[in-house]
């Protein structure tokens, strides 16, 4: 009697063990789950911010820099030689994917406002002048574009990122700072309204 009395406990005992284990099999599985769930809704939301982050412009009010750099045509420009304009200085180079990627975006804007007054100065951050020819013609880019061998407007700007942009207000003050790609949705939300504004 005795015997089965510590049988029958003990197997209580593994029955009641089972059970815990099952439920608690059963709770990370239902963690996981959720874990999961949530997970996916953050990454998408992650990822929508970044996005969002990248191409909203910071405002800044400041005096855009002193800049002059050798052009692909060999001729020295500088910021001063567009005054009165709104310019939009753009910081790329030929082996930035998202640089290249934004490019077309940029000569869209520019050839829709152009005539108002508006242009794009692309330095190009230390390639070589054939390469940036060779690029800048294959997207048949008509704004001036700068080469700029040793860095000085990222120095300028101070923002060693790319790509990275500056819009210039027609009295030359920098009003938009932008770092990482930008779309043809937010310059014509900040950018077409400074033109107009100035023109």
């Amino acid at each position: 009697k005795l015997i089965m009395k510590k049988q029958s406990k003990y197997r209580r005992k593994i029955i009641k063990t089972q059970r815990q284990y099952l439920a608690i099999g059963v709770f990370l599985v239902l963690v996981g789950i959720v874990l999961f769930v949530v997970l996916q809704g953050n990454g998408t939301k992650t990822a929508a911010s970044a996005t969002d982050f990248s191409v909203v412009p910071a405002e800044v009010n400041y005096p855009a820099p002193q800049l002059a750099l050798e052009n692909v045509n060999g001729k020295t420009e500088s910021l001063a030689d567009f005054g009165g304009q709104v310019l939009l200085l753009n910081n790329w180079a030929t082996w930035c994917p998202p640089c290249k990627a934004e490019m077309p975006t940029l000569k869209k804007f520019h050839d829709a406002h152009s005539a108002e007054g508006f242009t794009i100065i692309a330095v190009e951050a230390g390639d070589g002048k054939d390469e940036v020819l060779q690029f800048a013609n294959s997207l048949g880019l008509t704004f001036p574009i700068w080469l700029d061998p040793d860095g000085a407007a990222l120095n300028a700007f101070k923002n060693g990122n790319l790509p990275n942009s500056y819009v210039i207000d027609r009295s030359g003050t920098v009003r938009y700072a932008w770092t990482g790609e930008i779309s043809l949705a937010m310059l014509e939300k900040y950018v077409t309204p400074l033109i107009a504004e100035s023109n």
